[in-house]
């Protein structure tokens, strides 16, 4: 009696199609799991077994051998329990071969029967869909595989009402169309008080997908100013929403309405290892740059991270994507993330203030500043200081523009750099000005003969490095898109070259 299920593996966010075997066979009783399963596939038969006992059914006391193919590919996780269970019951003639032959299968098993949630829906969805195939899947994550536009989903409760759906005792009746969601965000651009030039380069940062750090004094409004910058971005096209959404479901991070179209903001602490910030571990899960893909990595206290952590950072900085090498393989992830950083200047953070700088100043900033690497620094294209205000001023203060005026700006800036990069290249490039390559930027800038002349002579004088020089022209870019001009003028490069770090 020989029986085949098709269920997922990951590697990644990409899945590897696994076909689970089973052989019931004469022989002294055994139950045997074989083709490199992990711990928690190899306790499967325990938990499978306790399943059939709990709805009246016994495994027969036979040989039962189980093997996922292909047998060289590592297998990791609980969603295998369900596909072993209904290849060992169609082997039994208790499921009939051609009633789940069309489906990709994944789910845990209780100890009573009941499908338990698991990590990955959303891929197996997406992959199951290309393949021409149906989902079985816990029922509460049936939302979930529903966006990947598979109308044959199966969410059972349990392994009981499986087999009665399939005999036609039962009618398994799911949602059939994905809920409706709306971006709503609890925070305001209308909270912050003053900070015009930290408004103004967070919306050069918005509005041309720029790296930022702000360098201020403690309780200055840095972290305010930071959690704001979602509430001013586009909102995510549904392929951006599609490939967060996919690294949150192998992750475990999605929720039970099966989509997240809520630009992503990771804000880690800065005791956050290597392996938390970029991936890895045990079984080579996304990391937070991976889990910010398409919004915001917001780094607070700066320096405070390790050196390891922080430097772990630079490749995907500049390829948008994160590699974790194992022993057995390399795992690629996606990692296109726009990194907010804030800091304050010294470890008191009070250099420059004249009451309250300490007697350590300044060798306490420059020692304390020099715990990010120059490569790191290089990396960011915006850098802004966030001045205290006096209290008397704060109280006197008029409230600011609100998150939704400063966004209609934003968008109508991006629609004006993407008309332009279309009408240069002829396609839509669906790219912000901070993603285009060294090439694409000296094509597109658009620099008038003084604008290339200052640059030119402000790189020399400042020894910017190549990668600073390119940074400059690209953000002068986005400031002349936000004035809806094709050309870059002088003031652009001078605004650009404001925000520069200054050495």
């Amino acid at each position: 009696m020989l029986a085949k299920i098709l269920t997922p593996a990951f590697s990644g966010i990409d899945v590897i199609k696994v076909s689970v075997e089973v052989m019931i066979s004469s022989g002294l009783p055994k139950f045997a799991i074989v083709g490199l399963p992990d711990k928690a596939i190899s306790e499967a038969k325990e938990r499978i077994q306790s399943a059939f006992s709990a709805m009246g059914f016994s495994l027969p006391a036979k040989r039962i051998i189980v093997n996922l193919a292909p047998a060289d590919v590592v297998k990791e996780g609980s969603h295998f329990d369900l596909p072993i269970a209904v290849a060992i019951l169609t082997a039994l003639n208790v499921i009939d071969a051609n009633e789940v032959q069309n489906y990709m299968i994944l789910g845990e098993l209780g100890l009573d029967g009941t499908i338990k949630s698991v990590n990955g829906i959303l891929p197996t969805a997406v992959a199951a869909n290309a393949l021409g195939l149906g989902v079985i899947c816990p029922e509460s994550q049936v939302s979930e595989a529903l966006w990947a536009g598979n109308k044959m989903v199966l969410g059972p409760e349990n392994l009981i009402s499986l087999i009665n759906h399939f005999k036609g005792n039962q009618i398994i009746d799911n949602v059939s169309t994905p809920p409706k969601f709306e971006e709503h965000y609890t925070v305001d651009m209308s909270d912050i008080k003053g900070q015009e030039m930290a408004r103004k380069a967070l919306e050069i940062a918005a509005v041309g997908g720029h790296h930022l750090l702000m360098i201020g004094p403690p309780g200055v409004g840095k972290s305010m100013l930071a959690s704001r910058l979602p509430t001013i971005l586009p909102p995510m096209t549904a392929k951006e929403a599609l490939e967060i959404s996919t690294i949150k479901s192998v992750a475990g991070e999605l929720g039970e309405n099966g989509l997240s179209i809520i630009r992503p903001f990771r804000s880690p602490h800065h005791t956050a290892s290597q392996v938390a910030l970029t991936g890895g571990g045990l079984h080579a899960k996304p990391g937070e740059v991976s889990l910010a893909h398409n919004g915001i990595l917001f780094l607070d206290e700066l320096p405070e991270f390790s050196s390891q952590a922080l430097d772990s950072l630079r490749q995907p900085l500049e390829t948008g994507v994160v590699s974790v090498a194992r022993a057995n393989g390399h795992i690629t992830y996606p990692a296109k993330f726009q990194l907010v950083a804030a800091m304050n200047p010294c470890k008191c953070g009070h250099f420059g203030e004249p009451d309250c700088e300490c007697s350590l100043a300044p060798l306490c900033a420059q020692k304390y500043q020099n715990r990010i690497s120059g490569p790191l620094y290089d990396r960011i294209d915006l850098t802004v200081g966030v001045e205290s205000i006096n209290p008397w001023e704060l109280s006197s203060l008029k409230p600011s523009e609100s998150s939704a005026v400063v966004k209609e700006r934003v968008i109508k800036a991006r629609k004006f750099q993407n008309d332009r990069l279309k009408k240069i290249y002829g396609c839509d490039m669906e790219k912000v000005n901070a993603l285009l390559s060294g090439t694409e930027i000296e094509n597109s800038a658009m620099l008038t003969e003084e604008a290339k002349t200052l640059l030119t002579k402000s790189a020399e004088k400042l020894k910017l490095s190549a990668r600073s020089y390119y940074k400059t022209m690209r953000v002068a870019r986005t400031v002349a898109d936000m004035d809806f001009r094709d050309k870059v003028l002088p003031s652009d490069i001078s605004m650009a070259l404001n925000f520069r770090r200054k050495v």
